[in-house]
């Protein structure tokens, strides 16, 4: 911990500045001393509540750290050991002491007079919490958390041979960018050869995580893991139907437009069958966008960029850099995919990523770094439980800085023609982003509403609900087989089910966010900074109005969005 780190943190007052987290038996008298005060008043009701959160929040940065460190690499065994051991020796005995303080809380004749901006939310979360809890479960999910980042250990190994070099595969698949085309298909067809290589050790952990999930919704009472799970993450502001509804209203609204663009595609690569390996390329056929040659540059540039919109902003990832709080590049024995880690008691989160040269790479950091900021104007917040949002929530962070950033990509791309084609390439991505959370979401309502599905019945509604949400123009043809296994490459499947619809609904926010940010940059970046504020201090729908937009999700409204999209796209040329 360096001196920088000091400055950054609060004092402790509950724990000693000195303690850190080594095993259960260091950690079991805090939680003791925690269930056994006597609370006489609201105030002391209220101390407690800061007490057990400065608990969590050393507990849950310790936890990042390992988790950070074993993602950075998979092939380290030390790494993956102590992961391991927080999640199979700290976490199962701490979850019936959590348990305990939770009905201690709700107990608690004074909760009601506790009158500080956002105990509605805790105790909320608090009643949650303790419905869903079952004490058998504590070794089912042990195994669950264990199990589920086999998946990042298989994925991070993959890699193909092109050009004569070792390639990860978020490195490969630079190569479907590539103007020539006989190399798209090449890569194409080596990176999901590789993939088809793990199809069975996939499936095989995948059915493993699906029966140990039923499981422990039918241990809480649940018919299913897709209803525990609404129950799980809190989906106070709406529920099953309304997810179906909205597959409905893709299909309806956004699946035309699909049609449209590929139709586009096509015509402009003068092709007579659109392929798989085409969908990435430019319609112009030049090479494949390269906004920074390397991570460094990344860095600096995103830096420079976010400094343009809020001097704050750049501050905010300046400070990440200088504690080496990123790790930007892809290599082998790396975990595939990116993420923000908040780390709860320094105050300043971790941006991993696996990035290349591409302008998906250039998504990617402005994205995680929208969380970034979100992590810094909610780290003085009285409670732990504040500093983390729903999901909802914390993807209009993220994707409201991806459209915002755009303005300012003058920084990436000193071309003008290059820049225009950046921002059509990823306002095209953001309506491609709509039928694939569609998809994603579906597949998992059906997979846990009948988790004793065979792996054929598996594969076959897989490529149905695929083919309800892609356009009717690529050319599949000798391909099914990939196809049949292109949900594999999904981290969110293995590792955090159920969390993927969170995007499109808060995609939808971001365009709104947007939209506001064009009328007024002013007024647009101060009511969403506003938003981010309130962390979860204030329910999905009061944030949205604060950010001056709408939490809603329905036909109507996509339709009304996405024509704005598509106008800008237009506008851009």
């Amino acid at each position: 911990m360096n001196a920088t780190e000091h400055t950054l943190k609060k004092k402790r007052t509950f724990v000693p500045e000195d303690f850190k987290v080594s095993d259960w038996a260091t950690l079991q008298p805090f939680f003791e001393s925690l269930n056994a005060r006597n609370i006489a008043s609201a105030a002391e009701l209220l101390q407690w509540f800061k007490d057990r959160s400065e608990l969590e929040s050393v507990l849950e940065e310790d936890m990042g750290w390992r988790y950070i460190r074993m993602t950075c690499d998979t092939a380290n065994k030390e790494l993956t050991d102590s992961f391991n051991y927080f999640v199979s020796e700290i976490q199962p005995n701490m979850a019936p002491y959590s348990n305990d303080l939770d009905k201690k809380a709700l107990e608690s004749p004074y909760l009601k007079d506790v009158q500080e901006t956002g105990f509605d939310i805790v105790a909320k979360l608090l009643e949650k919490e303790f419905k869903i809890y079952r004490a058998e479960n504590i070794p089912l999910f042990t195994e669950i958390e264990q199990e589920a980042h086999q998946f990042g250990a298989i994925s991070g190994a993959m890699t193909v041979v092109l050009d004569e070099k070792e390639l990860t595969l978020p490195q490969a698949a630079d190569y479907l960018q590539k103007s020539d085309r006989a190399v798209r298909e090449v890569a194409y067809r080596a990176i999901n050869a590789r993939r088809n290589v793990e199809k069975e050790k996939l499936n095989n952990l995948y059915s493993k995580l699906i029966t140990l999930r039923h499981q422990a919704a039918v241990n809480a009472g649940f018919a299913n893991y897709r209803d525990y799970m609404f129950e799980a993450l809190g989906r106070f502001d709406y529920n099953v139907q309304d997810c179906i509804n909205f597959h409905h209203a893709i299909e309806k609204e956004v699946m035309p437009v699909m049609n449209d663009l590929a139709k586009a595609r096509k015509e402009h690569l003068k092709l007579e069958n659109l392929r798989p390996w085409d969908l990435a390329v430019n319609y112009n056929g030049t090479q494949p966008l390269k906004p920074f040659e390397n991570g460094e540059e990344l860095l600096e540039k995103t830096i420079v960029c976010f400094s343009k919109i809020n001097p704050y902003l750049g501050a905010c990832l300046t400070t990440m850099k200088n504690l080496g709080h990123l790790d930007l590049v892809s290599r082998k024995d790396k975990a595939p995919g990116g993420y923000n880690y908040p780390l709860d008691e320094t105050g300043v989160p971790f941006i991993f990523m696996n990035a290349t040269t591409s302008l998906r790479d250039l998504v990617t950091m402005v994205h995680e770094g929208g969380h970034a900021l979100h992590s810094f104007v909610t780290k003085d917040l009285a409670m732990n439980t504040f500093k983390h949002p729903t999901s909802e929530v914390a993807e209009l962070a993220s994707m409201s800085m991806e459209l915002i950033s755009m303005e300012y990509w003058d920084v990436f791309f000193r071309d003008e023609k290059e820049l225009k084609r950046a921002k059509k390439e990823h306002l095209e991505s953001i309506i491609q982003t709509l039928p694939w959370v569609a998809t994603i979401d579906k597949f998992q309502h059906w997979v846990y509403e009948n988790p004793t599905h065979t792996l054929e019945e598996r594969e076959q509604h897989w490529v149905a609900i695929f083919q309800q949400f892609s356009n009717t123009i690529t050319d599949w043809q000798d391909l099914e087989a990939y196809r049949a296994i292109s949900w594999q490459k999904q981290l969110h499947l293995f590792e955090v089910p159920f969390y993927y619809i969170e995007y499109a609904i808060a995609q939808l926010g971001a365009i709104a966010v947007w939209k506001n940010y064009k009328k007024d940059p002013k007024k647009g970046f101060a009511d969403y900074l506003a938003a981010l504020k309130l962390g979860y201090t204030k329910p999905i729908k009061e944030i949205y109005k604060t950010a001056g937009i709408k939490f809603d999700f329905s036909q109507a409204y996509i339709h009304e969005l996405i024509a704005f999209v598509r106008e800008e796209m237009e506008k851009v040329g």
